[in-house]
Parts: structure tokens; C-alpha cells; sequence
């Protein structure tokens, strides 16, 4: 049996000359991509980060590479980072054998670089259109929800608080009526109704029971109730009401946060980790792809798509410099606020809705008789006809006002009476003495379901929505299986929105990578 032979290994050789470093960097390497990027982008956006002075700081420019690379390559924790530049070759090239120290890492990603990073993500987008990987027409629209870095049971909700609050007000109302009538003073301590109390009016009903004993005292008068109530007013009330106040501001419209974390709100999960469809603290997570690339992405404290949907677009028409010709989204952002927006701007809305005729018969499905959407209408006498035969004549208009001011108008058509009708179960939950299914008819949604509808049957429309699933949903599967974000580190809105961003700009650096290898170009070819 022949003896094995093996290749030598001299691994305590001395080599005449040091190795260049970018030798030893393939050049279908993904750090070279990140080269790539960082040295094509205007140093002054990064230079203008720091006030001058002082000892010297590293390069901000070597930095961001390390630091977007970092995240290209799955590496978050600081420490690792740190460590990569002291032992991972590509990283000790980018950095020019300058070890890091995590704190440095640390401090430069999380308060340096957010201010700009925004107009850095914006950068790379323009670097990519200008590859001609993306072209800016198509612009896919969906959201994600990721959990907040909070406890799971630190619940705060409207609705509690505004109960404990009426209850507070109340309980304090009818105190200082009761005072009022033992105390036979002219001006009373108590307002005319509960609402009219709050933290302000309890301070000023603290001041005024102050001077009433102390005027008592001077007359050798015992003040024994209005201590009492003095002391419940500092030592509980006020602070209760003051908690209460600070509560209903921070929901600002909201109908829950965490304590731990006040900006993040309670949303159910696809992922419950109790299977019980609990909620968890969680932020609503929207962005824009084309190709698989993340053209902008926003972060948000409302649960629905829908209340998301414009703050987002207008994020896109300040960072890019206009809206996409074409918003392809799914029925969650198909409100009329949403249409009347794109609308107004000019844009192709290819967004469904919930009662879209994809759902409704031209996928093989059969209308539902008891949608009042399919009833016919007879518009000579403004009337709506059930598939009964019975007549639901006009009733009212009805006025919302959405959160942005937006107007939206709905006229209410009721039927004369549906006793004896043999759907009436099945069409109405209306109990007596109404016995009456009421339906409301928004005629400018209609309208622009109908455009809606129009162009996502189109060969474009149709194309583009089977397009969507495989665009956007692929991005957040990345993101959270491959990047590993299924929960955030950080806590606040702004910080949040920037380790999103971080994460977002991973995701483009390795899809740019991966793009360049398909074309033959490998790492070195990046745009520069």
C-alpha cells in the first residue's frame, strides 16, 4: 500500500515581503462591492458629520464600509464587528489594518451616522437605477410587522385609561361638591361637569382649599376636611390625573402602547409565540421593492396598512424626488383616501380592494347575492334593489373625516321593512323594532374601485400583481429568515426606523452582489 503524500504547509515561513491584502481579496468578493459603493459617494455628506477639533477620528467613510458590510454579512453585535477587523481578511482590508474597538462601532452607527443615513440609503437607490437594476417605474407597496424590543405583557390601552380617567374625575367631582356644600364659600371649587377636570383645574383647586385654611387658622377654626382633601389632591389625585394626561399623549390617536418601550404598539402577529392570536408590542413595517431591491421603507406606530399608506408614499416623493408611475399594492391599501391620492398625483394605482372583481367572479368565484356592492340600482328613483325584490330607499349622508382631514362621503339607503323575508338572517343582523338591513353607497369609491379594477385585469395589471407577491414578499423572507430580524434591538420610533434602514441596505448590498455575479461582472465591477 503506497504511503500518503500530502502538500506542504509552511506556516512559520518568512515571507521576503509583506502581502498585499487586496491580493488576497477575490474579486467577486461582496467587499468589494461595498468598496465600490462608499468610495462613488459624496465624501462631504460624510465629513460634514464631524464639528472639527480634537484628537483625530477614523476615516467615516472606512467606517461605513465596515459597518454596512457588517450587516451585509449578517454581523450585528459591535463586539463581532470589532473582532472581524482584527481577524477577518476582507474586513482588515476595508479598514486598512486599523482595528476597531466595538465602542467605536457602536457609537459611530447608532448616533453619528443616523442623521444622513437616510440620504445614504437614497444614494445607493440612484447607484442602482443608474445600473440600470432598477428603473424607478414599478414600485411595489406591502408591510411587515416586527416586534418591538418590550416586554409582552406591559399593555397600556385607550380605552382603560380613559375609563380610569372618567372614574378619577368622577370620584374628584363629586368630593369638591361635597366640600363645596359644607364650606358655604361664594366661589366653589367644583366645575359644572366631571369632563371639565383635569390636572391644571385640580392644581388650581389645591391653591384655593390652601387659602381657605389658612384663613380658617387665623379665625382659630378647625379645617379637618379641607386637609383631608388637600392631602388627597397632592398625594393622589393630581399625580393620577398628570399620569393619566402623559398616557394620552404619548397614544396620540393610538389605542395602546408598551411601557417599555412607549413608542411601539400592541398589533397581532402572524408569528404569535402563544398561538393564541395574543398581541405583541410591534412596529408596522412598510416598504417599496422593485426586482427584489428596497427602493424606501418607512416604519410605523398604526397597526393598519391603510392608515400607513400615504405617510409612506410621501416619504418616497421627498427621498426620490417623485412618486413612481405605476403602486402596486395589495386590498389593505385600498381605501378612497389611498385613490384620491395617487390620483391626484398622477400615478397608476394597480391596488386591490376588499370587494375587487379578482375576488368576485372573473377568478371563478360566484358573487355573494347578499353584497349590496352587486345589487342593481334604479337611479331614477335613488333607489337600491335586494335580491328580494325589496326597495332600500335613501336615508342620509353620512361624513368621515380621516385622521389626515381627508373627507370622505357615504349616502345610507334602508329597506322599508324586511319582516318576512326569508334572508333577512342572512342579510341583516338589525333586531326589532328596526327589522331593516341599512346599507351605505360611497358613489366616488365605487368610481375608483372600478378604474382599480380596470387596470389590475389589464395584460399590465395582471402581469404586475403576479409580479408583487414575488417581488416584495421575498424581500421581508430575506430580511427575517437569512438577516435574522424577527425582533428589534433598539427601542424609539427614530432609532427603530434607522436599524430597519440598516438592515434595508444589507439586504440591497447582497441582492447587488448577487445581480453582478449573474451578470458576469463580479465584486470589482460594483459601480463606483
Amino acid at each position: 500500500m503506497a504511503e500518503p503524500v500530502f502538500k506542504p504547509c509552511r506556516q512559520h515561513q518568512l515571507l521576503l515581503l509583506p502581502p498585499d491584502l487586496s491580493d488576497l481579496i477575490p474579486m467577486n468578493s461582496m467587499v468589494r462591492v461595498v468598496d465600490g459603493l462608499v468610495d462613488g459617494m459624496d465624501r462631504s455628506l460624510l465629513t460634514s458629520l464631524y464639528p472639527g477639533g480634537g484628537a483625530s477620528a477614523y476615516d467615516p467613510a472606512m467606517m461605513l464600509k465596515v459597518v454596512l458590510l457588517a450587516y451585509a454579512s449578517g454581523i450585528y453585535s459591535s463586539r463581532k464587528i470589532a473582532q472581524a477587523t482584527r481577524e477577518n481578511i476582507g474586513f482588515m482590508w476595508i479598514c486598512g489594518m486599523q482595528p476597531v474597538e466595538h465602542s467605536t462601532v457602536n457609537r459611530f452607527r447608532t448616533e453619528r451616522i443616523r442623521p444622513v443615513f437616510e440620504e445614504i440609503f437614497t444614494e445607493v437607490v440612484h447607484v442602482l437605477a443608474e445600473g440600470g437594476h432598477i428603473s424607478l417605474e414599478a414600485y411595489f407597496l406591502d408591510g411587515t410587522k416586527v416586534e418591538a424590543n418590550a416586554n409582552r405583557y406591559t399593555f397600556v390601552w385607550k380605552k382603560k385609561v380613559d375609563n380610569y380617567r372618567e372614574a378619577l374625575r368622577g370620584k374628584v367631582h363629586a368630593h369638591l361638591e361635597a366640600i363645596d356644600a359644607m364650606e358655604d364659600e361664594e366661589e366653589r371649587l367644583a366645575p359644572d361637569e366631571p369632563a371639565e377636570i383635569d390636572s391644571e383645574r385640580l392644581r388650581e383647586a389645591a391653591e384655593r382649599i390652601n387659602e381657605r385654611i389658612r384663613e380658617k387658622e387665623k379665625r382659630g377654626e378647625r379645617a379637618t376636611e379641607l386637609r383631608k382633601a388637600k392631602r388627597a389632591l397632592e398625594k393622589d389625585w393630581i399625580p393620577r390625573m398628570e399620569g393619566y394626561e402623559r398616557q394620552r399623549r404619548i397614544l396620540d390617536g393610538r389605542q395602546s402602547f408598551s411601557k417599555t418601550d412607549e413608542d411601539a404598539t400592541f398589533m397581532r402577529m402572524k408569528d404569535d409565540h402563544m398561538g393564541n392570536g395574543q398581541l405583541k408590542a410591534a412596529y408596522n413595517v412598510q416598504i417599496g421593492t422593485e426586482n427584489q431591491f428596497i427602493i424606501a421603507s418607512t416604519v410605523h406606530q398604526r397597526p393598519h396598512d391603510t392608515a400607513c399608506a400615504i405617510a409612506h408614499l410621501e416619504h418616497v416623493k421627498r427621498t426620490l424626488g417623485h412618486l413612481p408611475s405605476r403602486i402596486v399594492a395589495d386590498a389593505g391599501y385600498g381605501s378612497e383616501e389611498t385613490y384620491s391620492y395617487l390620483e391626484q398625483e398622477g400615478v397608476r394605482a394597480l391596488v386591490k380592494h376588499p370587494g375587487s372583481q379578482l375576488k368576485r367572479g372573473r377568478e371563478g368565484r360566484v358573487p355573494d347575492r347578499m353584497d349590496a356592492a352587486s345589487w342593481p340600482y334604479d337611479e331614477a328613483a335613488d333607489e337600491y334593489i335586494c335580491p328580494e325584490g325589496r326597495r332600500m330607499r335613501f336615508l342620509r349622508e353620512d361624513l368621515r373625516v380621516s385622521e389626515r382631514g381627508f373627507e370622505s362621503r357615504a349616502s345610507c339607503y334602508a329597506c322599508e321593512d324586511c319582516t318576512g323575508c326569508s334572508r333577512r338572517s342572512a342579510c341583516t343582523k338589525s333586531e326589532w323594532p328596526s327589522w331593516r338591513k341599512v346599507i351605505q353607497v360611497n358613489r366616488n369609491l365605487v368610481e375608483k374601485r372600478a378604474r382599480a379594477d380596470e387596470l389590475l385585469c389589464s395584460e399590465e395589471g395582471s402581469r404586475l400583481r403576479r409580479q408583487r407577491g414575488i417581488d416584495v414578499e421575498t424581500v421581508f423572507g430575506d430580511i427575517k429568515s437569512n438577516l435574522g430580524l424577527t425582533r428589534f434591538s433598539l427601542r424609539g420610533l427614530e432609532k427603530v426606523t434607522h436599524e430597519w434602514n440598516l438592515f434595508a441596505m444589507g439586504h440591497n448590498i447582497r441582492k447587488l452582489h448577487l445581480a453582478l455575479l449573474a451578470e458576469g461582472k463580479g465584486g470589482g465591477m460594483a459601480p463606483a
